[in-house]
């Protein structure tokens, strides 16, 4: 990267200041107790938290890192370019059950894109206390979306610096401006670096036994009188703050009398002012000193319970000696420190998803934690700690009281097997470690989520893409490999992270095979390796794919029938403990099931688009005067078969040009559809007219299956004059291309939709076609898009057309069947398209037929 200094993680610095003062300033404009800021990875289609400003990293860790096609707010925000405002619970839940089940909480959420005209830089977010009403909200929604603004501009000015807008390091974590006076720990001070004075407010005088009448002498003044033994690494901290450096953990110096002291402090600086456009001398800071030795503390240190005091990125700034006691601790060894410094054993899901509650809503959490005994691991007896978080605006108060001990039954001896490699491979005594590089999210909620995530996937590769989102970033895995069952072979079905061409051999392996991937599906038993090595050992002579690494290879069985087997592998050495081997088996079967439904969709969804193709035009019919091509995709979304058709018919001497929708999907639209066809087909070889061709569809339907609704465009070309006339109910309008490569949209009048007015009128409209002219239609699944305007999507396919090249019925002009596949190459690689598309064409030759 380029154009700026780097910090100490590689980070430009000037991009980490721009970040960090936006998530500041987005709570500053909001009522959120939290606010961050998403940026590309370098990995495609992957986002990443870059900054997080109210909260501790480590509890936000699920959500550091999205797919942009992930149901989640964030990835549609930045994929849709929309905003997206869940004013409580209720709401998210509705829209993104995803993103609830990880966060169940009574809280509301703001997400905008950092967006300009010509691109989306990344999504603003935040966190707040739930809304009954949308309304309430959309003033904070607006001021959000000014900040939004303002760091894309700022991000704008990086790019063209040379610094790369990608983020891949750990979120930074900033700490917000002190919420109300009343809530100062201790004082407060100002200082302005251009005249280098300082203000400071009573609590500050108080501290430093000073008055009004005679504040600090400057930056060095204050430095030595809040702390003379550490008065130089604090000028230097307050100045690189004022340089516009992010804001980072508080600064712990000594009082004149040994005392411990916190300094935290950020710039201040005007919402629309640039951390790169500084002033010579610098910002002005604003600090906060807080004195651990306060009244209050003195107070609370006589306690006979536990106390301590966390901020909002999770630093202890207070405890009494009866919580250290309590955590096993010295105190000067918890205070200062992050709590998961200090007590490592608290980082646990559980543990953290209630601090993450206290964080983020008002009230308060109660809960047990357990924590090793001290006779040690071997007597299998814990003690149980009570918890009570009272959130603050700007602190946590924590209460902490034993509460008796539970015995643990000692963990069960390892199954007997053939080999002792094997033994250790499925998990036995001492696999207790941590999973290594996995998420903080509490494992009982990775089936929800990945239940909710398959719901919404019907095809093996949707399931697939899912696991691969889902499983390996909870896991910290780097493989993944889905192999399933057909004719008594297992065959890949999805494959990531291996090797290129590593897995061939394993292609169609038989159940007879000395395999683990066949083995854990024969016996139904998930095996479990911690290395490679002992894989080699349990397996002789099988492949590696590399020399170290973990790996667990779990069977995919749904209703007691086999349906595949999954392999998920580690880029090192690691264990699994009896929670995460219960969390793995649970999550195998739900992809079984998955698996097993997308199979079945699968084979009933070939079995419908053959009827969807009997029913479409196997061959249009061909005319000297006028050439046609047709296309029909179906969407990506969805069991079942749409209702778009297309035809051209032989109208007397003439020819009938048909395009139609029949709302909805499935059988019963697909059998609507065709009996419409037959219809429309009936009509035009009476050679009506346009208007009694769509009435006498029209009365049909309504007598048909009253309740279903239809929309057509018909067109009646005479190919000798090109005298067109047209007609249309609730139909998206034709495009014509002139010979000259001019395009517009016929804008002919149209009636209701066929199916709801037996007497609709439908008025007919002329249009002449010149030699070398081209008419579109088309439905609108080639024309809507989410989150815009139908008409932005017609306006879209009116350049696309104009851009496609003139069909070969001018000298060099392309065939209209390249025509039509430009006009829907984009829609043809959409793997998310939720309507199906029909688009017909129609162009006059301007000489004898090729």
């Amino acid at each position: 990267m380029t154009g700026s200094a780097e910090d100490g993680n590689g980070t430009p610095r000037r991009l980490a200041a721009v970040l960090s003062r936006a998530a500041v300033a987005a709570l500053g404009v909001t009522e959120g107790r939290v606010a961050g800021v998403y940026l590309p990875s370098a990995t495609p289609r992957v986002l990443r938290l870059s900054v997080l400003a109210g909260l501790p990293g480590p509890l936000f860790r699920p959500w550091w890192r999205l797919h942009t096609d992930r149901r989640f707010p964030v990835a549609d925000v930045y994929r849709l370019g929309v905003q997206v405002v869940l004013p409580n619970i209720t709401q998210a839940m509705r829209r993104y059950p995803q993103f609830t089940a990880g966060l169940p909480l009574p809280i509301g959420a703001m997400f905008v894109p950092v967006a300009d005209a010509s691109r989306t830089y990344g999504v603003l977010t935040v966190l707040r206390p739930s809304s009954s009403d949308a309304t309430e909200v959309l003033p904070e929604r607006d001021r959000l979306t000014l900040v939004a603004d303002s760091l894309a501009a700022d991000l704008r000015l990086l790019e063209a610096d040379g610094t790369q807008l990608t983020w891949d390091e750990e979120p930074l974590c900033v700490r917000p401006p002190t919420a109300a006076p009343g809530s100062r720990p201790a004082g407060r001070f100002r200082w302005h670096p251009a005249s280098d004075t300082v203000v400071a407010d009573e609590g500050m005088h108080g501290l430093l036994g000073t008055s009004d009448a005679a504040p600090p002498d400057g930056v060095r003044s204050l430095a030595e009188a809040v702390a003379p033994h550490d008065a130089h690494r604090l000028v230097q901290a307050l100045r690189e703050t004022s340089r516009g450096s992010p804001t980072g953990p508080p600064v712990q110096v000594r009082s004149p009398d040994g005392a411990l002291r916190l300094v935290a402090s950020w710039a201040e600086t005007a919402d629309h002012a640039r951390a790169d456009s500084a002033p010579a001398d610098g910002h002005p800071v604003v600090g906060v000193v807080l004195e651990t030795g306060s009244v209050a503390e003195a107070a609370a240190d006589r306690l006979p319970q536990g106390v301590f005091c966390l901020d909002r990125l999770g630093l202890v700034v207070y405890a009494n000696p009866r919580a250290a006691e309590l955590f096993g601790l010295a105190r000067a060894d918890l205070v200062g420190r992050p709590l998961w410094e200090g007590v490592p054993w608290l980082a646990q899901p559980a543990c953290e998803d209630q601090l993450r509650a206290a964080l983020l809503s008002p009230d308060p959490v109660r809960f047990h934690v357990r924590r090793p005994h001290p006779r040690g691991p071997e007597q299998h007896a814990v003690d149980w700690l009570t918890l009570s978080v009272h959130p603050g605006p700007d602190l946590l108060i924590c209460n902490v009281v034993p509460s008796g001990r539970v015995e643990e039954a000692p963990p069960a001896p390892a199954p007997e097997r053939g080999e002792a490699a094997r033994t250790a491979a499925t998990g036995g005594p001492g696999t207790e470690a941590p999973l290594a590089g996995a998420t903080s999210m509490n494992p009982a909620y990775r089936p929800i989520v990945l239940a909710i995530a398959l719901s919404e996937a019907v095809t093996a590769r949707q399931v697939s893409a899912v696991v691969v989102q889902e499983l390996l970033p909870a896991f910290g895995g780097n493989r993944l490999a889905i192999y399933l069952l057909h004719d008594r072979h297992l065959h890949l079905a999805w494959e990531t992270g291996f090797p290129k061409g590593f897995l061939a051999p394993f292609e169609g392996v038989g159940l007879d095979a000395h395999l683990p991937g066949v083995e854990t599906l024969t016996t139904g038993q998930p095996l479990f390796f911690d290395s490679m090595e002992q894989v080699a050992a349990a397996y002789p002579g099988i492949a590696m794919d590399a020399r170290e690494g973990a790996r667990a290879f779990l069977p995919l069985i749904a209703s007691g029938r086999p349906v595949g087997s999954c392999i998920l592998g580690f880029d090192r050495p690691r264990s699994f403990s009896t929670e995460e081997r219960t969390v793995l088996t649970a999550l195998a079967g739900l992809i079984a099931h998955a698996m097993e439904k997308a199979q079945r969709y699968e084979t009933e969804a070939a079995l419908a688009r053959g009827l969807q193709r009997a029913l479409l035009p196997r061959q249009l019919p061909t005319h000297p005067l006028v050439e046609t091509a047709g296309r029909y995709l179906p969407g990506t979304q969805g069991m079942d078969v749409g209702g778009d058709w297309y035809d051209v018919v032989e109208a007397g001497d003439g020819l009938a040009l048909v395009i139609g929708d029949v709302q909805g999907h499935g059988v019963q639209a697909a059998a609507t559809m065709g009996q419409l066809r037959s219809a429309v087909r009936a009509f035009a070889l009476d050679d009506r007219s346009p208007d009694e061709v769509l009435d006498g569809t029209n009365r049909l339907l309504v007598d048909l299956d009253p309740g279903q609704f239809a929309t057509c465009c018909y067109v009646r070309l005479d190919p000798v004059s090109g005298l067109a006339l047209l007609a249309r109910a609730g139909h998206p309008p034709p495009l014509l291309r002139r010979p000259d490569g001019r395009t517009r949209v016929v804008d002919i009048p149209g009636g209701v939709v066929l199916g709801v007015d037996p007497q609709a009128q439908y008025p007919v409209a002329e249009l002449r076609l010149a030699p070398g002219a081209l008419l579109a239609l088309y439905t609108d699944g080639l024309v809507e898009r989410p989150g815009a305007d139908i008409d932005e999507g017609i306006a879209a396919l009116r350049v696309a057309l104009a851009r496609a090249g003139a069909p070969v019925t001018r000298p060099g002009g392309r065939s209209l069947a390249t025509v039509a596949d430009r006009l829907t190459t984009s829609a043809r690689h959409s793997a998310d398209r939720p309507d199906d598309i029909a688009l017909l064409l129609a162009a006059r030759r301007t000489g004898p037929a090729r």
